[in-house]
């Protein structure tokens, strides 16, 4: 029972708030904001690298920050716990090289860790959940580099990697696994778990913004303390990973194909456990069951914007006079902005003066920016497209254009969708994910990749204005109807008080797994 005057909840976040722009982001600040006399936040937020910098004014319920980079440091506890005593450290890992530990203690775990990624699903999600609060467990007495880096471990990745992996490579014409494989799969591995490292505060909830890495403080506190664990799903994180890591074309195949094991390892384990999935549209809900997810445990609950700042108003006079289409998307693969590159040369040929004007970060993916760019020159679009890069203030955008569009190829209900119709401004988009549940009848969508049919939706609208402008009224109409900032916020407040009040027992009481069990009986005694 929660004997603090407001819940404490655990926010668990990845590339985004409150170090990233982005649609993720703007929901985490919005929640938090709003809810700043209601609920207090813990932030545990993964990033790339460690060299960031806060790109929002936190609000005062934002207690601290749990910052956990995955890369460009060596030793997790170097960088989140520089406080802690080298002779803490020192210990750890001098108890940690005991090779009686790494037989007994270890490497049983880490066998069942292989089972879990290796054997393509097959195994208890409940077991994988397990494994994880294991490899916790194990790092809150021992040290975390010096396991994964011991000869005996490493011997026993190399073994699992090379048995599961041989089988369709003569028929994908790709070479023999080699020892670059074997150390690079080894090396994904080690900082992705990077979480299981970290210790982690008393809280009454637990809620991650995906069901990916950054969810394991979720389920290593439903196993320690019984802590009730919610999950929002955005977009399905493990549909996108299987996108973005197929798309990869630096990657090859065995990297391929171990960071897709893995995902799917990471993304039924932390389903297993959810006590709510909160998709933000319906439709995710079968990804959900098929990845694990508790059919009745699922409650979607849409994102809602702040409709008095997304309002309508008139052109700019910048734009007046001019077709425009505005996109706020950052410049990366899932937003397909090739795609939109070429619907703008078909545009352009029945709307001679259109323009397109891109807002969003171009810093994510440079390569992949680049090559928009290129296509943008290939193609002569002149001042036609142009990369406006990150906006500070979206609620200005919308109104410099006539129509807002999406090229992207995976999404949950995105808020350039909410906050465009919120601003009158229809939007052309391509089916997928929630868009259709937020548009409505009052937009235009087209299959993605089909540059042809999402010219053909900003043609329409262009050219008919009476059309355009009766569709936008009637989409805010839609949008102060069912997704307003409050009636989202509303909900996650009624469930974090719920759940803080709720008695829940610690996963930790009933586990199956042997090993961990040896780990638990060993540290706990």
């Amino acid at each position: 029972m929660n004997s603090r005057e407001k819940p404490l909840i655990l926010l668990q976040t990845e590339a985004s708030y409150p170090y990233g722009g982005g649609g993720i982001s703007t929901w985490v600040h919005t929640l938090c904001t709003e809810l700043e006399e209601e609920a207090d936040f813990i932030l545990f937020a993964v990033t790339g690298q460690p060299n960031v910098k806060l790109k929002y004014e936190l609000p005062q319920n934002i207690r601290s920050i749990i910052h956990v980079p995955l890369w460009g440091v060596e030793q997790p506890a170097d960088y989140y716990a520089p406080q802690r005593p080298f002779s803490v450290t020192l210990s750890a890992k001098i108890r940690t090289n005991d090779n009686d530990v790494i037989d007994s203690l270890f490497l049983p775990l880490f066998r069942d860790l292989m089972q879990g990624i290796f054997n393509g699903g097959h195994s208890s999600p409940y077991s994988e959940a397990e494994i994880i609060y294991g490899l916790w467990k194990f790092c809150t007495h021992f040290d975390y580099k010096t396991a994964l880096s011991h000869r005996k471990v490493w011997a026993e990745f190399k073994h699992w990697i090379e048995r599961s992996y041989p089988d369709d490579i003569m028929d994908l014409n790709v070479p023999e696994i080699n020892l670059k494989h074997v150390t690079f799969a080894l090396r994904w591995l080690y900082h992705f778990l990077m979480p299981v490292d970290v210790p982690l505060p008393d809280v009454e909830v637990t809620h991650s913004t995906l069901a990916g890495f950054p969810s394991i403080p979720s389920i290593v506190k439903r196993y320690e303390d019984g802590t009730p664990a919610v999950i929002t799903d955005h977009g399905v994180w493990l549909r996108e990973r299987l996108i973005n890591i197929g798309k990869e074309k630096e990657f090859d195949y065995y990297t391929k194909r171990f960071l897709l094991d893995l995902s799917t390892f990471m993304s039924r384990a932390i389903y297993s456990i959810a006590d709510q999935v909160s998709p933000v549209t319906k439709i995710h809900t079968k990804w959900e069951t098929i990845s694990g997810a508790e059919e009745e445990k699922i409650k979607p609950i849409y994102n809602g914007i702040d409709v008095d700042v997304f309002r309508p108003q008139p052109k700019p006079d910048e734009t007046e006079g001019r077709p425009t289409v505005v996109a706020v998307a950052h410049i990366f693969p899932l937003k397909d902005i090739e795609t939109m590159i070429r619907s703008c040369d078909i545009v352009r040929r029945q709307v001679p003066d259109v323009q397109y004007r891109v807002y969003g970060s171009m810093d994510i993916d440079k390569s992949y920016t680049q090559k928009c760019k290129a296509l943008v020159e290939k193609l002569d679009l002149g001042d036609h497209f142009i990369f406006g890069g990150f906006h500070q203030n979206p609620s200005e955008v919308y109104n410099e254009g006539d129509v807002t569009v999406l090229s992207s190829i995976s999404e949950g209900v995105p808020y350039t969708v909410l906050e465009s119709m919120s601003c009158r401004r229809p939007v052309i988009a391509t089916d997928v994910g929630g868009v259709r549940e937020a548009i409505g009848e009052y937009g235009y969508l087209c299959k993605p990749g089909e540059p042809g049919e999402l010219a053909q939706g900003i043609i329409e609208f262009l050219k008919d204005d009476e059309r355009r402008i009766r569709l936008g009224r009637k989409a805010r109409e839609r949008i102060l109807d069912n997704f307003t900032k409050e009636r989202s916020v509303n909900a996650y407040l009624k469930d974090y008080t719920r759940w803080s009040s709720e008695k829940l027992r610690p996963l930790k009481n009933e586990i199956n797994t042997e090993s961990v069990k040896a780990i638990i009986q060993y540290i706990d005694g």
